[in-house]
Parts: C-alpha cells; structure tokens; sequence
C-alpha cells in the first residue's frame, strides 16, 4: 500500500463510499512502483465537478504521485467521478510500467545468470 494518499475534493462533498472505493483502486499500484520508490511515495487526488449552463454535469479527477525522480500528473474528466477513478487507474497503471522501465537497477539480469554452470563440450 502506498503510504501516503490523500483525497480531497474542491467545492465537492466526498461520500465515503466514493473515498474507499477510490482507496480500493489506487491503493493496489504499489506493486506497480519499484521497491526503493515505495517507501516515498506519495499520491495526490483531487475531484472536483463543474456544471455547465447546458448539458450533463462533467466530474473531473486529478492525479498526482510524486516518486523520487519524476512527478506523474493524469487528469480525466467523465459524466461519473467512479468511472473518472477508473480511468485514472488505468492511465497510472501504464505511466507507473513506463517509470519503473527507466528507472531500474538493471539487477535482474544478474540473477537470471547468476546460478547456471557452464555447458562443457566433449568432441570425440
């Protein structure tokens, strides 16, 4: 779990069952993050709704998670805040493969080869 999540809404009451099902999802992308990240990790969300003076309420939701060496920022806007949330996941979900691509160690080649002998060939 992400150690740090905060969920605020501007000019917009959050229902608790908005805030846990939001908790739900974005609190399952640790496994995304890379082990040295986690442990500073932070996330940021803000929802907000405007209403237009024609047309269906838009509900907006911002993303920001602050990782040691880059900030990701998504942001989405849908006729309902659950499906702003989900979007968001995926969004993050792909960001989050893109960051731990380029900031790897490169410690997993080593420990692939690490255990395997040499093959001797015998020529008779």
């Amino acid at each position: 779990m992400i150690s740090r999540i905060d969920i605020k809404g501007v000019h917009f009451d959050i229902s608790d069952k908005l805030r846990k099902y939001t908790l739900k999802k974005l609190g399952g992308l640790d496994k995304h993050i890379s082990r040295h990240a986690r442990e500073s990790a932070h996330l940021e969300v803000s929802m907000y709704e405007k209403k237009p003076a024609k047309g269906a309420v838009q509900c907006h939701c911002d993303i920001r998670l602050h990782l040691p060496h880059d900030n990701i920022v998504i942001n989405e806007s849908t006729v309902n805040m659950h499906a702003a949330v989900d979007i968001v996941t995926a969004k993050l979900k792909l960001q989050l493969k893109k960051y731990k691509d380029t900031h790897e160690q490169g410690k997993m080649h080593r420990r692939l080869f690490r255990g395997k002998r040499p093959v001797e060939i015998i020529e008779t």
